[in-house]
């Protein structure tokens, strides 16, 4: 038999080299490369499970039924996933630790309880504890099976044998095969471990969901492939609230625009029905106070309205810096040029503080124009009307230019109680005052000019 040779695997990407690095050249990461030992291991090897039907056939006669998906019980989850769980799917789902996986995943197996046997795999907490947690979110237990073993051939004997519909692993990174020479966790067991389960439940036609570890940038620890293995990749945020938001990354099923918003407390994970209310501050009284601006967003078929606050103040060094983590600093940097250049507001010796209330992570291109009345207000210390809100793009040149779902980022400003929206297209059908505005010096204008 051939000896055992050694390898240094990268547990941030799973980059293979012969020998230590102190970075990885794939990712760049530091001191990331781990030793993992390749000896040839015969017994107990495990072979690739085939898929559901290796048989060739066209793709007209392969059978698809509406009952595939099913809903999870929380709707949020559904919305995320494009409209409930599919069978046979993998969803991996990511987040930092507490914020809430192990709690959702266990609300939703007693939700499909009903529909056919869940299976609860925990490689982290014992029965006793699994237990004390589903009592605690008033759970009904007596339908959801728990196996507290890492070993995957062990797992997948029990698996084919329980024949469980859905099945959530919590969590990927406590895995291991001995087939594998290389600790649990390792970049080589995660990849493994994942593409074994998966290949068996689209043989099996169930559901898995694996808990995963993230790094400290929040991404899932981990080699790539595993994301490739997969068929939906789900993230859970924290914002400023306490408000758990959940993100696709990857979805095979469904829109990664979707997300799902939830509150925690005592029984558990809530979903948000009016996320409104949790991104605007109050707005009592007809005047705000400098820097606070409106916009309304539009996340896959979600709108709802968000309050940009933005500070403006001299810069102790002497040049331009710029803190924002809710909005793309780029971003924030190309609208402050913008105002320089085409209004004649000189921010390059400005500190620029960017916030979005409730903590929610912008990215959309419509809010630039919320943001540029944001920044002018604070720094000129003029306030915005309390009943106007903005939304538009704007271009190098100056331009206010359109942007998609107008009607429904108008509709949502009417319920909300604005009054008047500046924008670049003027065409509604809606009980609001809308400002056609053509370029920012007209939005400027008409934003800060003294109504009568």
């Amino acid at each position: 038999m051939k000896e055992s040779s050694v390898r240094y695997v990268c547990r941030e990407c799973g980059h293979v080299e012969n020998k230590w690095n102190g970075r990885c050249p794939e990712c760049g990461s530091w001191n990331s490369f781990d030793e993992e030992k390749t000896a040839p291991v015969q017994k107990g090897r495990i072979e690739p499970q085939p898929v559901m039907n290796a048989s060739l056939q066209k793709l007209s006669d392969v059978p698809y039924e509406a009952a595939m998906r099913v809903s999870s019980g929380i709707e949020e989850l559904d919305r995320v996933l494009g409209g409930g769980v599919m069978r046979p799917s993998s969803v991996l789902v990511g987040g930092e630790p507490g914020i809430g996986k192990s709690t959702i995943m266990l609300q939703m197996l007693s939700a499909l309880s009903e529909n056919g046997n869940v299976l609860y795999v925990s490689g982290e907490e014992s029965p006793s504890q699994v237990k004390m947690r589903a009592e605690r979110l008033g759970l009904l237990s007596d339908q959801i099976s728990i196996f507290c073993d890492t070993r995957l051939e062990t797992l997948l004997e029990t698996i084919e044998k329980v024949s469980p519909c859905y099945i959530v692993i919590d969590s990927l990174q406590t895995l291991y095969s001995a087939s594998i020479a290389s600790p649990s966790g390792s970049p080589n067991q995660i990849k493994v471990c994942c593409m074994e389960i998966s290949l068996l439940a689209k043989k099996l036609g169930d559901a898995v969901f694996f808990i995963g570890h993230v790094t400290k940038d929040g991404l899932i620890a981990g080699p790539k492939i595993v994301e490739h293995i997969v068929d939906t990749v789900l993230y859970f945020e924290s914002a400023e609230t306490g408000m758990r938001l959940l993100r696709a990354s990857k979805n095979r099923f469904g829109s990664v625009d979707e997300i799902g918003l939830f509150t925690m407390d005592g029984t558990g994970l809530h979903g948000v029905k009016d996320p409104s209310s949790l991104f605007l501050s109050s707005r009592g009284g007809n005047v705000l106070p400098a820097g606070i601006a409106f916009t309304s967003v539009v996340e896959g078929s979600r709108t709802f309205s968000v309050e940009i606050q933005a500070l403006v103040v001299p810069a102790r060094s002497g040049y331009q810096r710029i803190y924002s983590d809710r909005i793309d600093s780029a971003r924030v940097s190309r609208v402050a040029a913008i105002l320089q250049k085409h209004a004649g507001l000189n921010l390059s010796d400005q500190d620029i503080y960017v916030n979005v209330a409730g903590g929610m992570k912008l990215s959309e291109v419509s809010i630039e124009l919320a943001l540029a009345l944001a920044l002018y207000s604070s720094k000129e210390g003029i306030s915005l009307r309390s009943s106007v809100a903005a939304f538009g793009e704007l271009s190098l040149a100056g331009e206010v230019r359109p942007v998609s779902f107008s009607e429904r980022r108008l509709k949502n400003l009417a319920d909300m109680g604005f009054e008047e929206v500046l924008t670049a297209d003027s065409k509604h059908r809606l009980p609001i005052s809308v400002k056609k505005v053509g370029n920012i010096k007209a939005a400027l204008i008409a934003a800060f000019s003294v109504r009568n």
